[in-house]
């Protein structure tokens, strides 16, 4: 285990490194938050519960949005660029060749990674558009630790799709469609562009079921106080359940991968 907590401490560290993207990368965020809130502001002044958040609330998930986009790589990348352009590089090769089990070295890494965005570009939006608006943030430091654990839940579902995306490069040598497909899955079926709960009908039902419900509504729900008690249980198995599903697809997908690499033009 220690060497996966080394690739994890690697992973933070490089990102880490890149100061002047990180600060960009706020800027962004931030300015994305200003546009956002002002639409979603414009909207509940015409539905005031709509979706089932107060105007307070819905600026609340505007800006866990922009806290969350990059901590849980909602549309995409991350680790699986490198990953297929890996295996389509046939460089892959090496990465077997370690004595380390493939999936968790690149969990590790994006465990890491992960800790970093949102520490590095999750906290700064959250501040700012507390000090420009009221946002319903917790009181109780409970709330804020099932956030965290929500959070860590939805960035292990979101490596397990990432995963499978990066895998499939082995048969397309070219994962780059595979990668947009997914990225615009997770930008859509998160919550990103608008929660969940304004979906309609089955829509809605089978968005939330989902699995890219873990990565912002779900931890969007915990950290504005809509899922306590057994419902909190209930949201740590669904998104545990995923997280386990995913990951157990994966490693099987690996198994049948791994034992036909194939470099492209060899």
């Amino acid at each position: 285990m220690r060497l996966y907590w080394l690739v994890a401490r690697g992973g933070f560290r490089r990102y880490a490194t890149y100061r002047m993207a990180t600060v960009a990368g706020v800027f962004t965020n931030t300015v994305f938050g200003f546009i956002i809130t002002y639409t979603y502001i414009a909207l509940w002044h015409e539905r005031p519960r709509l979706g089932g958040y107060d105007l307070s609330q819905a600026i609340t998930f505007v800006w866990l949005g922009q806290a969350l986009l990059m901590t849980c790589e909602m549309m995409g990348g991350g680790f699986a660029d490198e990953l297929i352009e890996r295996i389509r590089t046939g460089n892959i090769a090496v990465d077997l060749y370690r004595p380390a089990d493939l999936q968790l070295w690149w969990l590790a890494g994006d465990l890491g990674r992960a800790a970093f965005h949102l520490i590095g570009r999750g906290v700064a939006p959250m501040v700012l558009g507390s000090l420009a608006f009221e946002l319903a943030l917790p009181v109780n430091p409970l709330t804020w630790l099932a956030f965290l654990l929500s959070v860590a839940l939805g960035v292990v579902v979101s490596f397990a799709i990432r995963y499978l995306v990066a895998l499939s490069a082995f048969w397309l040598l070219d994962g780059a469609g595979a990668a947009q497909i997914a990225g615009l899955a997770g930008m859509f079926f998160s919550g990103m562009l608008l929660p969940l709960t304004l979906f309609p009908g089955l829509l809605g039902e089978v968005s939330r079921a989902l699995p890219w419900a873990s990565m912002l509504q779900i931890p969007a729900d915990v950290f504005l106080g809509k899922r306590t008690g057994w419902e909190l249980v209930r949201t740590y198995a669904f998104q545990a359940g995923w997280a386990v599903a995913l990951l157990a697809a994966g490693r099987a997908l690996q198994g049948v991968a791994t034992r036909r690499v194939v470099v492209q033009g060899g």
